[in-house]
């Protein structure tokens, strides 16, 4: 049978996990301009919607007036100021979320060239875990993995075994 391929380990395994939990029948409001990963859900069949490159910390109004069944925000909370309030926004029943996880042999990303490209947020499991239910959130799955790079050191060498990135399916507590 043939099994597409994508390029990095992030991808595959992004998408083995929403396919997990989300049918293709479902809409998505997926946080964030549109990018390689939003064109991989289309091809796979899920119906998408991007947001539009707003600051989602100062205009929340594509999130508040979505009908959109299932919101994903793939690496985009760890640029936000203030998750919470994107959080307790969101109108569907249904959420999965990743962000890279906070290292402690690597300090926060932050692009000198770019205002937009920096992390104020790099998580440790347990913060986001906690933000999700403060804001109203459950979470039915979640799960870590490396992301190993082709390099020589001791940093590449801890990320082959150091979780990087953490993913969760979560759905909103009804009130």
């Amino acid at each position: 049978m043939y099994e597409k391929t994508y390029p990095n380990k992030r991808f595959k395994l992004t998408l083995q996990f929403l396919q997990k939990h989300i049918s293709t029948s479902e809409t998505i409001l997926d946080l964030g301009v549109r990018n390689p990963f939003s064109e991989i859900m289309i091809s796979e069949g899920y119906t998408v919607e991007n947001t539009k490159g707003e600051d989602l910390d100062e205009d929340r109004s594509t999130i508040e007036n979505s009908s959109a069944d299932v919101v994903t925000a793939f690496e985009i909370f760890e640029h936000l100021l203030s998750p919470y309030e994107v959080l307790k926004s969101i109108k569907s029943k249904k959420l999965v979320i990743s962000v890279p996880l906070r290292l402690w042999f690597a300090s926060a990303y932050r692009s000198k060239t770019d205002k937009w490209d920096r992390h104020y947020h790099e998580f440790e499991d347990w913060q986001l875990d906690w933000l999700l239910e403060k804001t109203g959130w459950k979470i039915i799955d979640r799960q870590q993995w490396t992301n190993p790079v082709k390099k020589v050191g001791i940093r590449p060498l801890l990320r082959r075994f150091t979780n990087r990135y953490y993913i969760v399916y979560a759905e909103r507590i009804s009130e």
